[in-house]
C-alpha cells in the first residue's frame, strides 16, 4: 500500500475539472476547431494529465470540450419552439460547433409523438428528426421543410387544442418571475447569461422587452 509520499501527485481524486482519454477522442471532433492532429497529441499524453489539466495543451483541449457542452445546454435551455396541429414541432438555433444532434435527441425524448424541425443560422441548414429517431440534414429553410413535413401528416386533436403560443408562455413565466418580492438576483444572473440574449429564440423574445428591462437591470 502507498503511504502520502508515495502517492503520485497526478493522481485524479474524486471528479477533476478535465476529461478522460475517452471523452476526448469520442467528443472533441464535434469542436469547429477539431483536427485529427489533436487526437495523435491526445494519445501520447497520459489520461491523468487531461483530468488534471496538467498542461497548457491539456487546458485547451478542456477548454474546447467545455465550449461544446456549453453550446449544447444553451440550446437545450433557450431555443424557443412552436408547435402546429399536426405534431410539427420547430425552431431555429445558433451552433456553431457538431451538437445539433444533441438538441434533437433531447427535443425528440420530451415529444417523441413529433417531427423536430430545427434551422441552424450558423450553416443555414434545417435538421430534422422523425419519430423513429432518423435525423436528416437538409439545405431548405426552416418553413419549406415544415411545410412540406406537415402536408403529409394528419391533424392530431391533442396538438390543435393548444391554446398558448410560445410567447405567451413566457410571458406568463416571466411576470410571475419578476414580483419584487420574489427576486432572487444571483437565480437570474446564473440562470440567463448575457450570451444567451444572442441566441436566436431570446432576440426576439419577451426577456427583451419584459419590463424593458434586462435581467442585470436588477444587479
Amino acid at each position: 500500500m502507498k503511504t502520502d509520499c508515495q502517492k503520485d501527485p497526478m493522481e485524479v481524486i474524486g471528479r477533476a475539472k478535465g476529461y478522460s482519454h475517452k471523452e476526448l477522442i469520442q467528443n472533441l471532433p464535434r469542436h469547429n476547431k477539431f483536427s485529427l492532429h489533436l487526437i495523435t497529441q491526445i494519445k501520447k499524453i497520459p489520461d491523468v494529465v487531461f483530468r488534471n489539466s496538467g498542461t497548457p495543451f491539456a487546458k485547451k483541449v478542456n477548454r474546447m470540450m467545455r465550449e461544446i457542452n456549453t453550446e449544447t445546454y444553451r440550446a437545450k435551455q433557450f431555443t424557443r419552439t412552436e408547435i402546429n396541429n399536426r405534431g410539427v414541432l420547430y425552431g431555429v438555433v445558433l451552433l456553431k460547433h457538431r451538437v445539433i444532434d444533441r438538441i434533437l435527441n433531447y427535443f425528440h425524448e420530451r415529444w417523441p409523438e413529433c417531427i423536430i424541425c430545427l434551422y441552424n443560422e450558423n450553416d443555414k441548414k434545417t435538421s430534422l428528426i422523425n419519430e423513429e429517431g432518423k435525423i436528416q440534414e437538409i439545405e431548405l429553410p426552416l418553413n419549406d421543410i415544415v411545410n412540406q413535413v406537415s402536408k403529409d401528416r394528419p391533424i392530431i386533436p391533442y396538438f390543435k387544442d393548444i391554446q398558448f403560443s410560445s410567447k405567451q408562455i413566457f410571458e406568463t413565466l416571466y411576470s410571475s418571475q419578476f414580483i419584487s418580492e420574489r427576486e432572487n438576483k444571483n437565480f437570474f444572473k446564473k440562470m440567463i447569461p448575457d450570451k444567451c440574449f444572442n441566441l436566436p429564440g431570446m432576440k426576439g423574445g419577451v426577456e427583451k422587452h419584459f419590463r424593458n428591462k434586462r435581467i442585470n437591470d436588477y444587479l
